[in-house]
């Protein structure tokens, strides 16, 4: 099977998730949360993080389609692409601290990990798209994904916006990314040139 690729959450506090839910607003993705279709997990935090997000939905799902692409969601665990977002869900995630020390995003996303890990073939890899810096992601899904838990190589030391910039121009070349363990360096060495590969 394809790779599969977690993709880590938006901001849910920022001034584009206060456009988002507006009731004034009138662009689609604010005129869908507000009515009964309501607006899905994919086009709502592509809205939101902006470059970063939408570089990572278009990229997984270029590569992984939507079967082998998630979401993490703070106390909701990983979600598929379409995923709803009501109100309801919105207030509750916005209320979880995104934290490996917190039960309330660490349970609901570990108990997810261990459903995907089961579903796994042998040769399966699971891309994170998404800090692999800190611990808010991979101590939660690394005792569970071990070696299968990989994340692009040239992310380490990049910015949100230099990923994001990254992960549309691979699309755009229909060319994926090299893929590494989080054994490897995940921040670019000192005296690093810090620019992108050309794509």
């Amino acid at each position: 099977m394809p790779n599969v690729f977690l993709l880590s959450p938006a901001s849910l506090g920022g001034t584009r998730a206060k456009q988002l839910t507006s009731p004034r607003a009138q662009f689609e993705a604010a005129l869908r949360y507000r009515s009964e279709e309501v607006v899905m997990i994919g086009e709502a935090f592509a809205f939101m993080s902006a470059l970063y997000f939408r570089g990572k939905i278009a990229y997984s799902m270029h590569f992984g389609g939507m079967e082998n692409t998630f979401v993490i969601t703070p106390g909701f665990g990983l979600v598929p692409p379409d995923w709803r977002i009501t109100a309801e869900r919105l207030k509750k995630m916005q209320k979880v601290d995104v934290d490996a020390a917190n039960r309330s995003y660490a349970r609901p996303l570990r108990e997810s990990a261990h459903a995907l890990a089961a579903r796994l073939d042998g040769d399966s890899k699971v891309v994170l798209l998404g800090s692999v810096a800190t611990g808010k992601y991979v101590d939660v899904l690394r005792p569970i994904l071990g070696e299968r838990l990989r994340f692009p190589t040239v992310f380490a030391g990049l910015g949100d916006m230099s990923r994001g910039g990254l992960m549309l121009r691979a699309v755009r070349a229909n060319i994926e990314l090299e893929y590494t363990t989080l054994d490897a360096p995940r921040h670019r060495a000192a005296g690093g040139t810090g620019k992108m590969p050309l794509l």
